[in-house]
């Protein structure tokens, strides 16, 4: 345990404590005050304070639903992933008391900053939400219970984690529809959950990805050093064999930006017309600055 608290970064923690800031604030600015739900525990605690005595608030709620399944996981995702998931909860959930118990802000009717206006409140509310969610994913912990539980058993279900998660939101906007007898805002919270999925995407993958090439040619040569020339990087050239023509070829990976794929095909193909491209999408590049493969 302690081999693991020593790998403990103080920037990491400074992100965490921003990503729980964050989503206390789009949460207690934009969602709770027009009753709107975000998705998982953190929904879920939402539900449960409009539901219980006053003494039971949306803190109350975050930690004794979230810390337990951080521990439960704790096996599975390991003690450092579960020490910085607890740590940003519990940021959470302290800025979540504080903006609506100490603060002089009145969260207790309407959004301060965007009124009554549902749209404006569940898809500010859920851009901000995602971007304190993006960062904690990001720099190593988590700001819900629901993934962990995600990891845990979705496989033993024969599903995604990406299923069991949505599966867990749907049922949860269908019993907030059923308590409070009316479906627009549980709708609305859909549109808060689509807009959070999306922020997170761009702040753990980034909003330009990277593209990765993979070209099939007999002029392997000729073609990386026009590559390594135009664009400055480095390439892995691997070789090949036609499953059809079973002739001698060689597979060149090469990493670009969306801005340079049209100019490495068109350079691909005035050396090797018969050469076959295909391009996926890279999340996350590491390399060191000098490396040219």
């Amino acid at each position: 345990m302690l081999n693991q608290l020593k790998k403990i970064r103080i920037v990491n923690l400074l992100m965490l404590t921003v990503a729980g800031i964050v989503n206390a604030f789009g949460i207690t600015i934009f969602l709770k005050p027009v009753k709107l739900y975000d998705s998982g525990i953190s929904g879920t605690s939402m539900l449960l304070d409009q539901m219980t005595p006053a003494f039971l608030t949306l803190s109350i709620f975050l930690l004794v639903l979230n810390i337990p399944l951080f521990l439960f996981g704790l096996k599975k995702q390991g003690k450092l992933f579960t020490v910085y998931a607890i740590y940003t909860v519990a940021i959470y959930s302290l800025f979540a008391w504080l903006i609506t118990d100490v603060l002089p802000v009145d969260v207790s009717i309407a959004s301060p900053l965007a009124g009554t206006d549902l749209l404006l409140c569940a898809l500010f509310g859920g851009v901000i939400s995602g971007v304190g969610s993006g960062l904690a994913i990001r720099y190593g912990g988590a700001m819900d219970g629901i993934e962990v539980m995600a990891v845990i058993f979705a496989k033993r279900l024969g599903v995604t984690v990406g299923t069991f998660v949505m599966i867990y939101n749907v049922l949860l906007y269908i019993i907030c529809g059923i308590v409070l007898r009316s479906w627009i805002l549980p709708l609305y919270s859909i549109v808060t959950y689509a807009a959070a999925l999306k922020t997170i995407d761009f702040i753990v993958e980034g909003v330009d990805r990277a593209k990765c090439a993979i070209i099939i040619t007999e002029m392997p040569e000729e073609i990386c050093e026009a590559l390594g020339e135009t664009f400055s990087s480095g390439m892995t050239q691997l070789e090949a064999k036609g499953g059809y023509s079973n002739r001698e070829k060689a597979m060149i990976y090469f990493v670009v930006n969306r801005y340079q794929v049209i100019r490495m095909r068109d350079i691909v193909h005035e050396i090797d017309p018969s050469a076959y491209i295909t391009i996926t999408e890279v999340a996350d590049v590491f390399s060191s600055n000098n490396n040219r493969n």
